[in-house]
């Protein structure tokens, strides 16, 4: 395999979410070839200080990689700036990107698959990124392939190149008038009918997120993400130590007991009606409908999360 894609890990003050995450990236296979960076963003007041410190000092004592690097935030300049000043420093010095969050754990074959995927598709402007997380979705029963591709990118472990992320409009100056072309948003929200409603609040300082705008750019380049068949990621962010417990977790999904190490990806990236129809149900007004029905189960104790 050609020169294998460092690791970026973004992590704030939640040090036993963190510990897991780092402990699934070194069982991985190729952990002890690959470079590992950290960027640990700042408190945001005196009660985090104590969290951010402990993540600090795990981070200080992490091994089992080729070379590791932590970047420590004075500030805190929140997840999203994080992430798109994180990811445009290291590939200013290299050509691809692996990407995780402190409560994402991998699956032993996690690098293995991200860094086959980076190298089938390096030249192929049309995929835009590599997931390393698959939806709770059906799979054909004749699925020769071990991925395939939608039209929505994911923030759940995610790979991409220098040439995909150098250029994009992070300020999405052309909202103004895409906001107009009811034919544009129908086909932006042929990935999920959340979509637009995330951009306009986005755009509108409701809420604050890169991975709206990192899909954004991948649809106005016309392009693709290629997911994998089994989730090669777990996503632990819905545990009792975590910020999202109030919430019924609707993206459990198959974990990959990581036995294969060779991977075929599809020769063509063009989207699959089978897997596209699954993500419209996924994102639908009914089954948003559905998840607060169970999240309201879930808090008063009738149905326990799925972690």
């Amino acid at each position: 395999m050609s020169t294998l894609a460092p690791v970026v890990i973004f992590a704030y003050k939640r040090k036993a979410e963190l510990k897991r995450a780092v402990e699934g990236l070194q069982a991985c296979h190729l952990a002890d070839e690959t470079d590992l960076f950290i960027f640990s963003d700042g408190p945001k007041g005196e009660k985090d200080i104590n969290g951010v410190n402990e993540v600090r000092d795990f981070i200080q004592s992490i091994k089992g990689f080729k070379k590791i690097t932590y970047f420590f935030s004075e500030q805190n300049k929140g997840l999203g700036s994080s992430i798109i000043g994180g990811v445009a420093k290291i590939l200013e010095s290299h050509q691809t990107i692996i990407v995780l969050e402190d409560d994402l754990v991998p699956s032993k074959n996690f690098l293995q698959y991200m860094n086959q995927g980076l190298q089938t598709y390096r030249d192929d402007l049309k995929v835009f990124s590599i997931s390393g997380y698959n939806y709770p979705f059906k799979i054909k029963h004749n699925e020769a392939n071990d991925a395939y591709f939608l039209p929505r990118t994911c923030s759940y472990g995610w790979a991409t190149w220098r040439n995909r992320w150098e250029g994009l409009d992070w300020e999405i100056r052309d909202f103004e008038e895409f906001s107009k072309n009811k034919t544009a948003i129908r086909k932006f929200n042929s990935g999920g009918k959340d979509l637009y409603q995330m951009l306009s609040r986005q755009q509108a300082g409701i809420i604050d997120s890169w991975a709206i705008r990192w899909s954004y750019n991948q649809f106005k380049r016309n392009a693709v993400t290629v997911y994998p068949i089994l989730s090669k990621i777990k996503n632990t962010g819905f545990s009792e130590q975590s910020t999202n417990t109030n919430i019924y977790n609707k993206y459990y999904t198959e974990f990959d007991k990581g036995d294969k190490d060779i991977f075929l990806f599809p020769s063509t990236p063009q989207v699959d009606s089978f897997y596209l129809k699954q993500l419209q149900n996924f994102y639908s007004i009914k089954s948003r409908i559905k998840n607060r029905i169970l999240t309201f189960l879930y808090k008063v104790g009738i149905i326990t999360n799925k972690v």
